[in-house]
């Protein structure tokens, strides 16, 4: 699961994959049911999904793909290993051009409900409240009368763009093209963002017996569809029943909100955060006393005025705020605290005023609150104190509701402040990590994410990967193994080899203050510095182990080394990481290794020649060429304690196991053996170089073939 790529989708905000809340499906082919919840599923080789409208609404649909779920998600890599993986995606979304137009060939109407202040009817006057009927609205569509036969429905469209109290969805004028017949049953069906239909809807009721009414309705687009059923059968098959459909909206006046408009409302201004990240901002109602230079405000102020008439149990403050668009990756901080026991209860909405019976995430008190997920995270739960998350707020207009409880005791006489802020990472990363922020594919939304420590993981790096005692054991193993290289330092400081043992040492240190910096025990350097200093140095040391071995000219082994650590220089400040760079480095090595023969032998031996200019005799050529042959192996094989070579290149090959067997859970482990191992064999090579002037003393010297330690320039007869 930490590992496998999945690819999720929620609408509204950017999709955040969580154990807590996340369960993987078999396959995306197998649909999607609500897109207003995280939808998580493998990735295939092929992905196909087709969305009908009764699937989708108006708006922004987010895609996102993840190498894994869990906490690991999060946690920094001290290493990144294993297969990666591309992808090409493809969305096509066929709409009608016009978009009052409906239908596979765009060839049936939505009638949009023009809106304007009308006057209030008497019927209406009975049911609503005065100070609603001064804000209200009323829509109408453009035809005065729709005449359709049984079972063909008609669409509608209403668009509420402010906070409203309810729609009052009703049919008047409604009768028969024709006499005779008396029996009427319009069926309703209302759906906010999407087309309803009989099995997918939010509310239907018949609306010939009685208006439907949709108390605190969300802001959007809302469509209505209207059916006439169960018509009373006549001879005349061309019956249809003729109505017309107008709705009311009414609307609290500014300040007030809730049933009958007894609520006390207020809007939140915007206060943008100096200095800090895109969008992060706290908010603060617009009446008088409250500090702007705080974003905590007081609440009993804004409460004192709050009526308790009727259900003292049933009292509400509503705020709203609006997360402005491209700040869908941004997280709504809610925080109370009190010097007596908090005596409310928090309640969030979009689009919309919270209430009992409709809330997207709410909190009453330890054991009563939203659904545990990674969405609505709570982080303090005491008597005097809440602090929660609402993660990826979707833009636009939020309902915050508290309800008062205890309104007639001794706890409204306590002080509770409350703020609410967007911020990019909840808790700061819980101080064990680095907060980041992107942009999407698009480049229209940002949103943040945590990247952890080595020793945490989780959304919001509050989880504990790596206890205190394995981060010890692993920095230890990870530091102290680079002290193998002291043995290949003490052979070439025997040897003389000034280079090399600087080599070796520079190495040594430089791979320990590294991972001393990557474990967070300490950085003497910048981190980028010392990875490069580690991975360039320990391929200038492998290399030039390999060289040494080769009994060339000091200046030769200058240029050599000089064409190497240009080009190790580059590997390391590109790509330094990569798996490839191991097999690269050695091969490098080896031609360091190979050309330095070459050059031994072209400077060392004489050239092939015949003692009597140019021989035509193919005999005396092999035989030449044979003896030359066996005079060159047995100089190799003086050249070198072969038994010290097979241990160098054991320990060669181990080390090559070592680095394969690397992952991002054992890499402590692994890499503490490949420092050994590595280390290990530079040192039985440079064991297994002879002395060349012992070895050169005793080899038979030959007429044409001399090698010479000092005078290696070949002689003309």
């Amino acid at each position: 699961m930490s590992t496998l790529p999945i690819i999720c989708f929620r609408d509204g905000s950017p999709p955040l994959p969580d154990t807590l809340n996340t369960s993987l499906k078999d396959s995306a082919t197998s649909g999607i049911n609500g897109l207003d919840v995280e939808q998580c599923f493998p990735m295939q080789k092929n992905i196909t999904m087709k969305l009908t409208n009764n699937q989708i609404s108006p708006g922004v649909w987010y895609i996102g793909l993840f190498n894994g779920i869990g906490p690991t998600r999060t946690q920094s890599k001290m290493i990144i290993r294993g297969p990666s993986y591309s992808f090409i995606a493809n969305i096509s979304v066929e709409a009608c051009t016009n978009s009052m137009m409906r239908g596979d060939f765009c060839n049936s109407s939505v009638y949009p409900l023009s809106c304007a202040a009308s006057v209030v009817s008497n019927a209406l006057e009975a049911k609503v409240n005065k100070s609603m009927l001064e804000n209200l609205v009323t829509c109408k569509s453009n035809f005065e009368a729709f005449c359709v036969h049984e079972g063909v429905p008609n669409f509608f469209s209403l668009d509420i763009m402010n906070v409203a109290e309810e729609i009052i969805i009703t049919a008047t004028n409604i009768r028969f093209n024709v006499t005779g017949s008396n029996d009427i049953s319009l069926m309703c069906f209302v759906r906010h963002g999407a087309m309803p239909s009989v099995t997918s809807n939010d509310y239907s009721i018949d609306i010939s017996k009685s208006p439907l009414v949709i108390h605190s309705p969300l802001i959007g687009r809302w469509y209505i569809s209207i059916v006439p059923v169960n018509l009373t059968k006549t001879q005349d098959n061309n019956v249809r029943v003729c109505y017309s459909v107008e709705s009311q909206v009414p609307q609290c006046p500014l300040g007030k909100a809730g049933p009958n408009c007894t609520m006390d409302s207020y809007l939140l201004q915007t206060f943008v955060r100096r200095g800090s990240t895109p969008f992060e901002s706290y908010y603060l109602p617009v009446v008088g006393g409250v500090s702007y230079d705080s974003a905590n405000f007081p609440l009993e102020p804004l409460l004192e005025n709050s009526s308790y008439i009727g259900e003292p149990d049933n009292v509400w403050t509503y705020f709203l705020l609006d997360i402005p668009r491209g700040a869908a990756g941004g997280n709504i901080h809610i925080q109370l605290s009190s010097d007596m026991k908090i005596s409310y209860e928090v309640y969030a909405r979009f689009g919309g005023l919270p209430s009992l019976d409709s809330w997207d995430y709410y909190y009453a008190n330890k054991t009563r609150r939203s659904d545990p997920s990674v969405f609505f995270t709570l982080y303090d739960s005491s008597d005097a104190k809440v602090n929660f998350y609402i993660m990826y707020a979707r833009e636009g207009t939020w309902g915050i509701g508290l309800r008062h409880l205890n309104t007639s005791s001794d706890s409204m006489k306590g002080l509770t402040s409350m703020s609410i802020s967007l911020e990019r990472c909840p808790k700061r990363c819980s101080s064990h990590g680095e907060c980041k922020f992107s942009f999407d594919a698009s480049g229209l939304t940002s949103y943040s994410f945590c990247s952890c420590d080595r020793n945490h993981g989780g959304f919001d790096c509050s989880i504990e990967i790596v206890t205190h005692q394995g981060h010890v054991r692993q920095s230890i193993f990870l530091i102290v193994s680079n002290a193998a290289a002291i043995l290949p330092a003490y052979w070439a400081l025997r040897k003389k080899a000034l280079a090399e043992w600087v080599l070796y040492t520079s190495s040594g240190i430089s791979s320990g203050l590294y991972h001393a910096c990557d474990v967070g025990t300490w950085c003497a350097l910048n981190y980028n510095v010392l990875q490069f200093m580690d991975f360039w140095l320990s391929f200038m040391a492998v290399i030039s182990t390999f060289i040494y071995l080769a009994t060339i000219d000091e200046v030769l082994k200058r240029a050599i080394h000089t064409a190497v650590a240009i080009l190790t220089a580059l590997m390391a400040a590109t790509k330094a990481t990569r798996s490839s760079n191991v097999i690269l480095v050695i091969v490098i090595g080896a031609l360091g290794l190979f050309i330095g023969w070459l050059i031994e032998i072209s400077t060392k031996y004489r050239s092939l020649s015949f003692s009597i200019g140019i021989s035509f005799n193919f005999s005396q050529c092999f035989q030449t060429i044979k003896r030359w042959i066996y005079n060159l192996a047995k100089t190799l094989l003086r050249r070198y304690h072969w038994a010290f070579a097979l241990a160098g290149f054991l320990a060669l090959a181990m080390a090559a196991i070592s680095w394969t067997l690397e992952t991002s859970e054992t890499y402590w482990f692994w890499h503490s053996i490949w420092h050994i191992t590595i280390y290990t064999s530079s040192f039985f090579f440079l064991c297994s170089k002879a002395n060349i002037e012992d070895t050169e003393n005793q080899l038979p010297t030959n007429g044409n073939y001399e090698l010479t330690h000092q005078d290696s320039l070949p002689r003309t007869g």
